[in-house]
């Protein structure tokens, strides 16, 4: 069973933790460049005093709270300080999951001023850790600090970030024009591209009184799952929509914190119609489906899944698994047919570790054929993490020393020790099929890999498959929480025994 904060919480974790700070920086509109600022449009537009507090709620159920606040440094007219804070809990299977992550980030109050710092505090699933990091012109260094562990110091490319950067929905408002930027992600310290764009403004009923609600939308190119807030003209955001799935409401702290006694597998899986069958467990081996709620732009056929297209919104799907073509298999090490990005070393997949290349090595011993290497590391990996589902990590050297965790720690060390080896690869979203304590055939969301061997073919290191059977059915990559939306909005309609169309491999 693929458990701990499930991976559903964690892609809508991820979500969250994209759309704050939600970021905007656009040229001032030529009927203000004739009297220059003295102070950011951050600083000018109306919102509450000492911050706004917002419950979390996954499809109507209660999982959390977050507070944001912008204003002044304290006994400062020239730093901008922007809080916000998450706190995310659920029970996955029979263990609390939460999760607490709290950003603080500083900046110059001159427009188009630049971030100067910011701490990261992260604690609960995934792992306790703090970033400090002081940002200049030449580069950010970032100290990591972690219980029981050496500090580590990370020197990575100046964040572009702005001070308008800190509340973007309210500056693309307030200027009444698209918006984007480039912010530094708190999580991996990688800079994005997020593009803000207003929106037909709408009346609502509010605390029983309809009102006029000004409409701003994020997208970031990390993420890309639409965050829309929504404004009274009095600068209060009484609601964000992550897509269909997840809202944030204005409440009170005392509201805001009250939580509800939410479990994430019964809530977030897709239970179908009946079982799959026995051939979706082989290799070669083969699934066909009906479904509805799929977006087109996830329907692109692979050597893994075909899509067909069907009336009222439906689409077949086939899932394909199989062996790779021996003919294709290529020896240590593999070139990236993708320019290098899936050997590249992050802060999250640490694959020029000392520790990870060691093991590296040691798996794969005298071994040349990237495929033969790569089924030891899973092997390794699948045997000796032992499936604790109430213990997270967000980075592989920590997954490595605790050597314990659920689809999310079993996936990363995986992808960390295959790049280390010298062969391309990633994780792979979506769902596998199981049949629950309670007997209901469902997918539940989940987390595998994919490597690259001469061609690409799916493995799953938490339940040791050398080739993920077709009862796995992939939506994203990279722990991309762009796939959030089709939690809740995801069904499928019925299981079937063959294609409607002759599929090709």
């Amino acid at each position: 069973m693929t458990r701990s904060r499930s991976h559903a919480l964690w892609l809508l974790t991820a979500a969250l933790l994209s759309a704050a700070p939600v970021l905007a920086q656009a040229p001032a509109s030529a009927s203000r460049a004739a009297a220059p600022q003295t102070v950011s449009d951050v600083l000018q537009v109306p919102r509450p005093k000492g911050g706004e507090w917002l419950g979390l709620y996954l499809m109507d159920k209660k999982v959390g709270y977050f507070f944001t606040d912008v204003a002044l440094v304290p006994g400062r007219k020239d730093q901008v300080r922007a809080v916000s804070e998450l706190v995310f809990k659920a029970t996955v299977g029979t263990k609390l999951s939460e999760r607490v992550h709290r950003e603080e980030r500083v900046y110059e109050a001159k427009p188009g001023g630049r971030m100067l710092s910011f701490v990261v505090d992260q604690r609960g699933d995934g792992g306790t850790q703090r970033l400090e990091a002081t940002n200049t012109p030449g580069g950010m260094k970032v100290v990591r600090k972690r219980p029981g562990q050496p500090d580590e110091v990370l020197t990575v490319a100046a964040s572009a970030e702005k001070t308008e950067d800190a509340d973007q929905a309210r500056v693309a408002i307030f200027r009444k024009a698209a918006v984007e930027g480039i912010v530094t992600d708190g999580t991996d310290l990688q800079g994005y591209k997020v593009t803000t764009t207003t929106e037909p403004a709408e009346e609502r009923m509010v605390r029983g009184v309809k009102v006029r609600l000004s409409r701003a939308q994020t997208i970031s190119e990390k993420e890309k799952v639409p965050v829309t807030a929504y404004f009274t003209e009095d600068g209060e955001m009484v609601e964000v929509d992550f897509g269909q799935t997840m809202k944030a409401r204005a409440e009170t702290e005392a509201v805001a914190k009250r939580l509800d006694v939410v479990e994430v597998f019964g809530l977030t899986r897709i239970v179908l119609p009946k079982k799959l069958p026995v051939e979706a467990r082989a290799v070669p081996g083969r699934a066909v489906l009906v479904m509805t709620g799929l977006p087109e732009k996830f329907q692109q056929d692979s050597y893994r899944q075909k899509y067909v297209k069907l009336p009222e919104g439906r689409v077949e799907v086939t899932l394909l698994s199989d062996f790779p073509k021996p003919a294709n298999l290529k020896p240590l090490p593999v070139a990236d047919p993708d320019g290098g990005e899936n050997l590249k070393a992050t802060i999250i997949v640490e694959s020029d570790n000392a520790e990870i290349r060691k093991l590296a090595k040691t798996l794969v011993g005298t071994e040349k054929d990237a495929y033969a290497a790569s089924k030891k590391i899973v092997t390794w990996v699948a045997t000796n993490l032992a499936k604790d589902y109430g213990v997270s990590a967000d980075r592989a050297t920590d997954v490595l020393r605790q050597k314990k965790g659920d689809c999310t720690e079993h996936s990363l060390l995986a992808v960390a020790l295959l790049r280390a080896a010298g062969i391309p690869a990633r994780r792979v979203d979506g769902v596998v099929y199981m049949v629950n304590e309670d007997g209901v055939p469902a997918f539940y969301w989940h987390e595998w890999i994919e490597a690259y061997v001469g061609e690409w073919t799916q493995m799953d290191p938490t339940f040791n498959q050398p080739v993920a059977d077709a009862t796995h059915f992939g939506v994203g990559r990279e722990g991309n929480a762009e796939i959030t939306p089709l939690i809740g909005q995801l069904k499928v309609m019925e299981v079937k025994d063959k294609p409607s169309t002759p599929v090709k491999p």
